[in-house]
């Protein structure tokens, strides 16, 4: 899907009507939006750095980190390498009942209005320090339509834009643009558009099968954009993929996109 950013309307879709009925878990794209938010509360602070083993396991599941080794990550590392360890670290933090109202401010549980007979996301608001980073991390308790991330992150486009020198819109921003230039998302880049995105992969209805998403703003520095992408079979890497190709065919980085 592409969905302009200022208007909120769909310039382009494929499979609309099955996009808006089909739920899964979101994935490591849930991280820029609750990073966001903390940051922008004072919740979180991104200069923090916490150390990744690149070995996670949380209640059975395993949640390694597939990014180089590294020294420990400050947020904007953590969401250009899409760091679980980090993140796990970020979720510790959340209060009960806080994750589902962030998640809810952003549009991300609701209808979009985007196509007739949609799904609402499940979520089941997290109890405990383990469902709670879980939950974060995209993996058990929350499961979204590629409708309502979309409208999510047009949600996190228009934040940003609204508040261009706020930390939490510079660091998300520049996280963003990292993971897009040469971090989890660099696929994307070879589109030959600037974007700022993110990947997230997530175990499907067998532990055998993964699902991928990408959800990116184009131009990256000067949005006009948001560009989601669902693959019901493949990884996160493969979506970014698929935007590249969407990209390397939009008219995103000159004229707004009513002018071309």
């Amino acid at each position: 899907m592409v969905l302009d950013i200022e208007t909120g309307r769909v310039l382009a879709a494929r499979r609309l009507n099955e996009a808006a009925r089909t739920m899964a878990a979101p994935g490591s794209t849930l991280k820029p939006l609750v990073l966001y938010s903390l940051v922008t509360e004072g919740r979180w602070n991104p200069e923090r750095r916490v150390a990744c083993t690149r070995e996670l396991t949380l209640a059975g599941h395993r949640l390694a980190c597939t990014h180089p080794p590294a020294p420990p990550f400050d947020a904007r590392e953590a969401l250009a390498w899409s760091c679980n360890s980090y993140f796990a670290e970020v979720a510790r933090t959340l209060q009960p009942g806080e994750l589902g109202h962030m998640l809810r401010t952003t549009g991300l549980l609701g209808v979009t209005g985007l196509a007739p007979g949609e799904a609402v996301a499940e979520f089941r608001e997290p109890t405990g320090s383990d469902a709670a980073q879980l939950a974060l991390l995209g993996v058990e308790g929350v499961r979204v339509t590629p409708l309502e991330l979309t409208a999510a992150y047009r949600w996190l486009a228009l934040e940003m834009a609204a508040h261009p020198d706020s930390l939490a819109a510079q660091v998300v921003s520049d996280g963003l643009q990292d993971s897009a230039g040469f971090g989890m998302a660099r696929q994307a880049s070879q589109g030959g558009v600037s974007v700022a995105g993110k990947t997230g992969t997530a175990e499907g209805t067998s532990p055998s099968q993964t699902h991928g998403w990408f959800l990116g703003i184009a131009p990256a520095q000067n949005p006009k954009a948001v560009i989601a992408v669902y693959l019901p079979a493949g990884r996160g890497a493969d979506a970014a993929r698929v935007a590249a190709v969407l990209l390397a065919h939009a008219p995103l980085d000159h004229a707004p996109l009513e002018q071309r």
